[in-house]
């Protein structure tokens, strides 16, 4: 049963945005590859990284929009070459948003940025599914995976990333569209889609957050997606409005990335108010956090700050979390009662 969410102070609100369980949706692991880790892996494997510190490094991630953010994002991945590597990268991820109060989240990863360097899809694999594992074990955290294609190469690589990855399907649970998305609509990936539709998988792609809102139609249509994630955009169209609030499509909204990129002029401008609303099923993500200058936490504290969102609104955006997660009913039954047990308390 629902709590009745009390009024809760200004003072307090981001307290009870900190304890209160969460599930983390939109979050690329490649992008919470902090520089510090960068620096060390680059050491253990002899990579040469055009950064002579820590601080130069983190001085680059001055980005304009979504394609000067994924030229360093792919450079710093760079560093990613063994098992260990993508473990220890998970590891540091997972530790984050343990403290943040995390208790679930669906990692996305790129698996052609790493085979176009030599790197094996089993590496990357299982590297990330023994992260997720031992953070289950040792963090209580529960984790899965979404293996994503990029989708500023063609289709025919897709399918062939699709073959590579089907021994390990295993422990891939949805399959994910991203990269840069302007010029490289979803249709262009629908025979791929529909074939991994038919594997079994579930759907998500990136759509609406730089481009229009035609590229959410046609994730939804053609691409037959489950999730959205950012969709931001979709304002722009009541009518994809009605759309995703009566079909109860959830967004996996990315505030600071949005910030960042330069998607809204500043927080307080953001639209993630008008989207919860108008019904619709938003949730709060970090997105590439090492990037981005927060993680799951830091996007609530800022956003609410910014917005002037409630109390009311942090119970939605952490229920709509659990709701539009790929764990099943009686997993998402137990992490919303404990949601209700924090704000029935929380004083």
């Amino acid at each position: 049963m629902n709590p009745v969410v009390k009024p809760v102070a200004a003072h307090r609100l981001p307290e009870l945005l900190r304890q209160m369980p969460k599930a983390e949706l939109h979050i690329h692991i490649e992008g919470s590859l902090e520089p510090e880790l960068i620096f060390a892996l680059a050491q253990r494997n002899g990579v040469a990284i055009p950064y002579r510190t820590v601080e130069e490094l983190r001085s680059a991630y001055a980005f304009t929009n979504l394609q000067s953010f994924l030229d360093i994002y792919y450079a710093g991945a760079s560093v990613l070459l063994t098992e260990q590597d993508f473990y220890d990268m998970a590891q540091a991820y997972f530790a984050r948003a343990a403290k943040d109060h995390v208790v679930h989240t669906e990692l996305f990863f790129d698996p052609q940025t790493h085979t176009a360097r030599g790197v094996s899809m089993e590496t990357v694999v299982n590297g990330l599914h023994r992260a997720c594992v031992d953070a289950k074990a040792e963090l209580g955290l529960s984790a899965s995976l979404i293996m994503c294609f990029l989708r500023h190469l063609s289709e025919e690589d897709a399918f062939a990333t699709l073959e590579q990855a089907l021994p390990y399907r295993d422990r891939i649970i949805g399959i994910g569209l991203d990269s840069g998305e302007v010029g490289n609509p979803p249709e262009k990936f629908s025979r791929v889609f529909a074939r991994c539709r038919e594997l079994g998988f579930h759907l998500v792609a990136h759509a609406g957050e730089e481009g229009p809102p035609a590229y959410v139609w046609t994730a939804l249509d053609v691409l037959k997606v489950e999730r959205i994630d950012h969709g931001v955009q979709s304002s722009k169209d009541a009518a994809l409005m009605r759309r995703l609030a009566q079909d109860r499509i959830p967004l996996t909204v990315c505030p600071l990335s949005n910030l960042k990129l330069c998607v809204f002029p500043d927080l307080a401008s953001h639209n993630l108010r008008q989207l919860l609303d108008a019904g619709l099923a938003a949730t709060v993500n970090s997105d590439d956090p090492a990037y981005f200058g927060g993680y799951m936490n830091e996007n609530f504290t800022q956003t609410f700050a910014a917005t002037g969102l409630a109390a009311q609104h942090a119970y939605a955006l952490a229920c709509n979390s659990f709701e539009a997660s790929f764990i099943d009913a009686s997993e998402k039954r137990v992490f919303i009662d404990r949601l209700d047990q924090v704000f029935e308390t929380f004083v």
